[in-house]
């Protein structure tokens, strides 16, 4: 890529949702003379591919099947499938003989990796977008990093990822830290280590920490803190899991704000603050084990809240309130792990200044069915979200279920752009979705 040339799209960001675009990218130039294919560039700030590493824990298993892999839902011949990686992996056998939809976490992310190394895209990683202005008939973003400079583009699809959401008051540190950092800040502990632990949080995320840590220090008291009087088992039945298909972002994109709102409390239980059924019935029978023969080492604080977390050169004090009672309890530990979920992106920090021509309702910013900002102004292309569309597109926006057919649309819409310049205004809105 040379600094004169414009690229059809620039990709902020390279984790699962622009790697499958950048598939569907791959795919669909395949099948197009070389005048109509899309080209594009992706910028990622991390070093390398990957897809929360510091939470690969041993025995943790995915909670979506394999079929909602980067491809197979939007192209079943993809040779990107995760059955395809499966073969050139040479364990299609072995992984039919396992009898299972859900793969450990650890060979999703191998799967993912090696998506990665093998689709044919030009990523820029250990480079940060610092700015996206409107250069007129283009997109300019300004590059930091491995690769400087400006890229210029004429759509943009951003997929920058959540970000860690930490309780009020509480400071990261060596001590205290995010789930999603867990085995990089275990490796690194100061002493005294691995002694006692805190657990903040009530959903998966937090029940395998908890779970890891009484596992793999077996010296460790571990402590879990949560609001609820104990963790709720996630709904994965059958009928509940439709809120994922790709069907229902039509419906959920059609509706009301208001009946939005009572779609996501009905089927919050199928992914937020909730955990695996069989997970839940171990850590009961671990500890009520544990008060059988009074060797106490894992704790459950339920119906609690840590009203104080306060770090010293030695460890930290965790104080936990019981809020039906009012009794406070101090708890000495070496480390605190807040498993208390993400903060979508912040759509300012990566638009900068062009977040102010984006239209915004209560709920956040006005999002059109093909996942572009809708804007009060002209802008040169269409600027995507993959990702941050919960309040437009539904509860799958920020998971896996439906990166591949959400990544086709993506490229369909510029495709259809492409066709049909210039741009067309959205005349129901009465401005411009691209």
């Amino acid at each position: 890529m040379t600094n004169t040339e414009i690229v059809d799209i620039a990709g902020i960001g390279f984790g699962p949702s622009n790697l499958a675009l950048a598939i569907a990218l791959e795919e669909f130039n395949a099948e197009r003379d070389a005048r109509d294919q899309i080209t594009a560039q992706f910028i990622e700030s991390k070093e390398e591919f990957g897809w929360h590493p510091g939470m690969l824990l041993p025995g943790t298993t995915m909670q979506v099947s394999f079929l909602k892999d980067l491809a197979t839902q939007r192209n079943v011949r993809s040779r990107y499938s995760f059955l395809n990686y499966l073969a050139e992996a040479r364990r299609l056998p072995d992984f039919i003989n396992h009898q299972t939809f859900f793969p450990s976490r650890i060979e999703f992310h191998d799967y993912l990796e090696w998506s990665a190394r093998t689709v044919d895209a030009q990523v820029a990683y250990g480079t940060r977008a610092e700015s996206i202005e409107n250069a007129g008939d283009h997109f300019e973003i300004l590059m930091s990093g491995h690769q400087s400079g400006v890229l210029r583009a004429r759509n943009v699809v951003v997929a920058t990822g959540l970000f860690q959401r930490l309780p009020a008051g509480v400071t990261a540190s060596n001590r205290v830290f995010h789930n999603h950092q867990l085995l990089s800040h275990l490796e690194c502990m100061p002493e005294p280590t691995h002694q006692n632990f805190v657990v903040l949080g009530a959903g998966q995320s937090a029940a395998e920490v908890v779970s890891y840590l009484h596992s793999t220090y077996p010296d460790a008291s571990v402590h879990a803190v949560f609001a609820k009087y104990g963790y709720s088992p996630a709904d994965d039945s059958p009928y509940a899991n439709r809120i994922f298909d790709a069907t229902a972002v039509d419906d959920y994109h059609a509706s009301s704000p208001e009946f939005r709102a009572r779609l996501m409390g009905y089927h919050r239980g199928t992914n937020y603050s909730a955990v695996d059924l069989q997970l839940i019935e171990e850590l009961y029978a671990r500890e009520y084990t544990e008060r059988v023969t009074g060797q106490r080492r894992l704790f459950m604080h339920g119906a609690s809240n840590a009203s104080a977390v306060d770090e010293t050169a030695d460890g930290v004090t965790v104080t936990v309130v019981h809020e039906p009672t009012g009794l406070t309890e101090e708890l000495v530990c070496d480390a605190v792990v807040c498993a208390t979920g993400f903060h979508p992106m912040n759509l300012r920090s990566v638009l900068g200044n062009l977040a102010d021509v984006v239209v915004m309702d209560p709920q956040g910013p006005r999002v059109a069915r093909d996942y572009r900002l809708v804007t009060k102004s002209p802008l040169p292309g269409g600027v995507f979200l993959q990702g941050g569309t919960e309040h437009t597109h539904g509860i799958s926006s920020s998971l896996l279920s439906n990166v591949a057919v959400r990544s086709g649309e993506i490229v369909r819409s510029v495709a259809r752009d492409q066709q049909r310049q210039p741009s067309t205004v959205d005349s129901t809105d009465r401005v411009h979705s691209g």
